[in-house]
Order: structure tokens, then sequence, then C-alpha cells
């Protein structure tokens, strides 16, 4: 799996403290998957950082609910990004340690990415609405 260095990326924000601790899990576990934990390391590296006051609402952050559609397969989704030991596919938590939930992280509304899946296909992800965590409980809010 690799990325794709023909095709310009779009801008990618992340919380500073989340990416902190993105980039220490992605290093964590690079020897246990390598493509995916350098995947996350290169987009935490080109990304605008910002306080968490000041994170646009509209970015994908960790807890939050994100709408998008695998362009590949015509198929919206609906899913919370969480870290890898809060994952349940079947409750719609997917974990930032996928090759879906490394492409996800820090997308804006309306931004896509060509992005590779599991087995090294890339495909196109688009987001369609980010919904941030309720401050309160850190899920997303309704």
């Amino acid at each position: 799996m690799t990325s794709p260095k023909h095709v310009a990326r779009p801008p990618v924000h992340m919380i500073d403290t989340q990416a902190d601790a993105l980039s220490d899990l992605a290093l964590r576990t690079e020897d246990r998957n390598p493509e995916v934990s350098a995947l996350l390391l290169e987009e935490i590296t080109r990304a605008k950082i910002h306080v968490v006051e000041k994170i646009p609402g509209d970015v994908v952050t960790m807890h939050a609910r994100v709408e998008f559609v695998d362009e590949s397969r015509g198929m919206p989704h609906i899913v919370e990004l969480v870290w890898p030991g809060e994952a349940d596919f079947a409750a719609g938590r997917l974990s930032v340690l996928t090759p879906t939930g490394a492409g996800l992280i820090g997308l804006r509304e309306g931004g896509s990415i060509l992005w590779p899946d599991r087995e090294g296909r890339e495909r196109r992800l688009t987001i369609v609405k980010v919904t941030q965590p309720d401050p309160m409980l850190g899920r997303p809010g309704r």
C-alpha cells in the first residue's frame, strides 16, 4: 500500500494534542501496521495544526461522526472515527489505524482524497458531513 505521489492531496487540519497522540500511536504500531502507520504519519506531517478552540467545525477529528462516500463503490457510510481500542465496526466506530480511518482524519466537509484501501487499490473518499463530538461527553453531538 503506497500513497499516490502524482495526485495532489487536499489540505488537512488537526488538533495539536490529537496530532501528537496520533504520531505516538503511528510510531508505536509501525512494526505491526507499517503501511497505515506511514500513511498516517504523512498526513500528520502535512497537516495544519490548530489548538482545539480554533479547529474548523467541519474538520474530521477524533470522535467526530463522519458521513462520507467511497466513490469506487458509490456507497455512503456514517462512522465515528475512534482510537483503536474503541473500534467496533458493527457499532459504526472506525479505528484511525485502518486505511480508511487514516484517510479521513483531518479532511473537511466537501473534501475528497484519493486513498489506498487494504489491498492497495486507490479509491476516492469524499466527506459529506462532519458532526463534532459533544465536548461534555467526547462523542458526536446529535
